[in-house]
């Protein structure tokens, strides 16, 4: 049997293929996996964006990403901790869609270390003076002063923490289909105490 044939017909390899995919993408600027959709709300205000996945725990079942903690997504998350994350990968052939529950860190140990961990330069999101999404008289990044110019020191940049914050994804479920030539192939893993694996039609 040939190794992609054995790889998304068998259930150990395929949970194994999701992960490497996920760890990679962390570290990997270039993963097709970086930068997923991101959803939440409710049935009457669903809505959606890209994120940039920041951590993947195979050991635990999560993933992370940042965010300002003025983002419209954080309110909506409050209101509503599941949600869920699109992931595809052109390349790879392969769509992963995950069912999840979102934990928000503020200014505790998980987002001190996340902050510890982002340059200066890429801190400059969470230095901006208004909310993301505040409306503007003009074109603008929302920085001031050299802060636009991104001439600042990572001391200066300290003050971006109080916008700062990572949202935990516990993984309830994910679902994978890969699209192959010889028949593509679907399946649901929920995660919990014990796995529960099903294979899907397409």
């Amino acid at each position: 049997m040939s190794e992609e044939v054995s790889y998304y017909e068998d259930f150990t390899e395929i949970q194994k293929k999701v992960w490497s995919l996920l760890t990679d993408a962390v570290k990997n600027r270039n993963s097709e996996f970086r930068t997923p959709v991101f959803i939440c709300g409710d049935d009457k205000d669903l809505d959606g964006r890209v994120v940039v996945l920041r951590k993947a725990d195979p050991d635990n079942n999560f993933i992370q990403f940042h965010s300002d903690i003025r983002s419209s997504k954080i309110s909506k998350i409050k209101n509503n901790p599941s949600c869920s994350i699109l992931f595809y990968g052109k390349e790879e052939k392969i769509q992963l869609r995950l069912k999840i529950n979102c934990e928000i860190n503020y200014k505790n140990d998980i987002s001190k270390e996340s902050w510890e961990k982002t340059g200066h330069v890429s801190r400059k999101c969470y230095l901006v003076t208004d909310s993301p999404g505040t409306i503007s008289q003009k074109p603008t990044s929302g920085l001031n002063g050299k802060f636009n110019d991104f001439d600042f020191t990572k001391e200066e940049s300290e003050q971006g923490y109080e916008n700062f914050c990572v949202v935990k994804c516990k993984i309830q479920s994910i679902e994978w289909l890969y699209l192959a030539a010889k028949g593509h192939r679907r399946a649901l893993l929920k995660l919990g105490e014990s796995n529960d694996f099903k294979w899907l039609i397409p």
